[in-house]
Parts: C-alpha cells; sequence; structure tokens
C-alpha cells in the first residue's frame, strides 16, 4: 500500500489503535478533536482543534490536508460526519451518508426496524413539550435517551410520568434535536454482534456479554465485554439469522457492523446498530480471538478497494474465553498509578491503557467518558478468567492524596 493521508475523526481512546496502525504502516495521520490533549493526537502527524461533528470544519481541515480519505473507529455519531465530508470532497468511503444516518439517528433507525419486521422494544418519541396526556402508563418503567449522542450520555431510567418530565430535559441537554427517545424498559441480558459485510454478505467475527452497570438514573454503563457470550449456544443461530436480515433491510453492502441485542423473557429484541468499529476495543481481541484484522479491513474498505476479504461465515472462536474490563473508580484525585505494562510482561494481560494521568480528578459515574481504564485479559474456561480477573485487579492500584484505593473492581458491581 502506497503512503497515503488519512484524517481520523476523534482522539480518544477508540481511535489509538486505528491511529497506532496506520503510523505503522507509514501513513500520514491528520486527527481532529475539540478536546485539545486529545490522548491519540500525540501519536499523529498533525492534529486540528475540531470537533468531530463540526462537518464544515471537518471538509476544511481535509482540503487543507489533502486527504486520502477520512476514517473513524469506535465512536458512532463520527461515522456519519466522516461518510457526509467524503461524499463532499469526492473521497471514498464504505458506507453512503444516507445509510451512515440512518444507523446514527436512532429515530431513522426504529422505522426501518418496525418496517422490517426487526424486534425492538416499545417506544415512542417525545418533543420538549410533552405534558402528561401525551404518556401512557403502560410505558413504565422506561428508558429516556437522546436520538443522537453516544456514550450513554443522556441515557436515563425514568419511574413515571413526572420522573420523565423531570428527567427528559436531561437528554435533551446532550443533542439538539426537537425530539428524544422514549423506550419501555425490557429487563434483559445485552450482547453485541460484530462483524464485517462483504459485498452484502454477513460474516460475524464476534458475539459477546455486554456486561452493564446502573448507577440510576444513569443505565446502561458498560464494564466489560464477555466472549464468547454465554447466549451463544441457546441463541447463536437466531443471532446470526436476525443480524443477516438488519444488513438486508438496511441495504449495507461493505464495512463493519456493531450490532448490540437485548435477551429477555420476550426473546431478543434489537437494541441499536452501528456500521463502525466496536468501542469495547473489538480492533484487539478479534484480532486476537479469530486471527482477523478489522483496522487493516477497515482501512481497505474505506479506500474503495474492491479485493476480497476472502472472510470465514463464522469465525467465533469457543475455546477460549476472554474479557475487556472496562473499569472504573471513585471519585478522586490521582497521585499514584499502577503500571499496566508490568500486568503485560507478567503475561497477566493482553492489552490495557488508563485514560486518567496522575494529578487529574476522577468525577462521578455517569456515562463512559468517566471510565478510569481498560485492560484485556484471556484464559482456556470461565472460572480460570474469573481467578485471573480478580488477580488483576488486586494488582491494580489507583490511589488518591491520602493513599486509599479508587479502583472500582468488577466483582463490587455485584456486591452491592
Amino acid at each position: 500500500m502506497f503512503k497515503l493521508k488519512f484524517l481520523v475523526l476523534g482522539g480518544g481512546s477508540c481511535q489509538i489503535n486505528l491511529i497506532k496502525y496506520l503510523k505503522e504502516n507509514n501513513h500520514i495521520v491528520i486527527v481532529t478533536d475539540y478536546y485539545k490533549h486529545a490522548i491519540g493526537k500525540k501519536y499523529s502527524d498533525y492534529s486540528e482543534m475540531i470537533s468531530t461533528f463540526d462537518l464544515e470544519g471537518i471538509v476544511n481541515i481535509a482540503k487543507k490536508y489533502q486527504v486520502d480519505t477520512i476514517v473513524t473507529a469506535g465512536t458512532d455519531q463520527p461515522v456519519y460526519f466522516a461518510s457526509k465530508a467524503c461524499e463532499i470532497l469526492n473521497l471514498p468511503n464504505y458506507i453512503s451518508s444516507q445509510k451512515a444516518l440512518n444507523v446514527t439517528n436512532k429515530k431513522r433507525m426504529k422505522k426501518i426496524f418496525l418496517k422490517n419486521n426487526i424486534p425492538t422494544v416499545k417506544y415512542k418519541l417525545l418533543k420538549k413539550n410533552i405534558g402528561f396526556d401525551d404518556l401512557d402508563n403502560s410505558f413504565f418503567p422506561g428508558v429516556v435517551k437522546p436520538l443522537d449522542s453516544q456514550g450513554q450520555r443522556g441515557v436515563l431510567r425514568v419511574k413515571n410520568k413526572q420522573d420523565l418530565l423531570e428527567k427528559s430535559n436531561i437528554s435533551f441537554s446532550f443533542t439538539e434535536k426537537e425530539e428524544v427517545l422514549f423506550e419501555s424498559y425490557y429487563k434483559h441480558d445485552e450482547i453485541t454482534v460484530s462483524g464485517w459485510v462483504e459485498k452484502g454478505k454477513t460474516k460475524i467475527f464476534s458475539i459477546s456479554d455486554r456486561v452493564t452497570y446502573n448507577n440510576f438514573p444513569h443505565i446502561g454503563i458498560c464494564i466489560a465485554h464477555d466472549y464468547p457470550s454465554k447466549h451463544y449456544s441457546m441463541y447463536g443461530e437466531e443471532i446470526i439469522k436476525i443480524t443477516k436480515h438488519i444488513v438486508k433491510s438496511f441495504k449495507i453492502k461493505k464495512g463493519p457492523i456493531y450490532f448490540q441485542m437485548l435477551i429477555g423473557n420476550e426473546g431478543i429484541k434489537v437494541n441499536e446498530i452501528a456500521c463502525r468499529i466496536g468501542g469495547a476495543f473489538e480492533d484487539v481481541y478479534i484480532p486476537y480471538a479469530s486471527k482477523v484484522n478489522i483496522i487493516d479491513l477497515l482501512i481497505k474498505d474505506s479506500l474503495g478497494y474492491s479485493e476480497n476479504h476472502n472472510l470465514e461465515d463464522n469465525s467465533i472462536n469457543e475455546n477460549l474465553r476472554l474479557s475487556v474490563q472496562l473499569f472504573f473508580a471513585r471519585p478522586g484525585r490521582i497521585s499514584y498509578l499502577s503500571s499496566l505494562e508490568t500486568l503485560k510482561r507478567d503475561n497477566l494481560i493482553i492489552d490495557g491503557r488508563y485514560n486518567f494521568k496522575v494529578g487529574e480528578y476522577i468525577p462521578e459515574i455517569k456515562n463512559a467518558t468517566q471510565r478510569v481504564g481498560h485492560f484485556i485479559t484471556c484464559a482456556d474456561n470461565s472460572k480460570d478468567l474469573r481467578k485471573k480477573i480478580d488477580l488483576i485487579f488486586s494488582k491494580i492500584k489507583i490511589l488518591n492524596e491520602n493513599g486509599n484505593n479508587l479502583i472500582i473492581s468488577y466483582n463490587s458491581y455485584f456486591s452491592k
């Protein structure tokens, strides 16, 4: 592959592996992020203080550097802005802006679900001037969420009508849309499906359990992904069937897919879908588990290459147990961080990184942006994997000024 210029939207932890891979292959990388100290900027050749939601700014930066394409990984909304900017500039991309909008705007997404009999929870759209007469008691308890946010921002569980009227204002603060989504709460386990579409055909790489934590009213905050899903043996065929139906219904022809589904007493319901690599470091654990380099696939599809990837129909490794731990900590100012590199050298973790530095303050948990770090580990069976996770957490130290360890271990979420 020739030396090319890539504009990467976002410089957060989800984009680091993409940026590093591009640099390792001698490409020029420009990162745009409105956070001045976004971690991905230090790995890039150039960086700009432009929001990943600023279409005009993205187009101008792409022109400035004469980039060959615009890419992102691990976050929802930039997928649309990358595809739209590529269309404006006549650059290649794996998805059209129309399709990207269908999978990033929950209103459009839900309409396509209903039109194509894709199972989903009962919902309605609420405007800012909502009144009691507009609400149906059968929805409660419910969940209110913005139509176009990400990282669980503004996603809140509500108990009754009055609670909804108060909480909806929080959801509206995370969007410029005139409506928010209100869903009936469905008691469930959550799974994620990661795969690739090649010439309209769906290939599945991962079906994992998305383990979440509820800090009410904030809900659905992801603390781990466990691979493969405990539901795979019973629901695997149905999950794959629904996944392929979604791909056909949304007319997805190529590129990554990342679908979130709910499994409860009424069976499988589709929560949300995205045409991107997942944000739980799927770009690390999928290559480890299935030997498929999904970052390389993303780059080739983003450049419009027509070569066949020759992917297997189902490359899930049922002989491996793997966990991505997305860990949080109690509020406080960090005075000391133990080394994750030591855990790598001791073969306890495959990958790991902190999102905060010594001297920074860890805020209260409200959504995924307060996540302190991650690590990925694996074992031959579930029992050994849990023991290994416990051992790793016992070695991670995030100390405050008083020497107290702020880390929240995986088991502590379930012992409350």
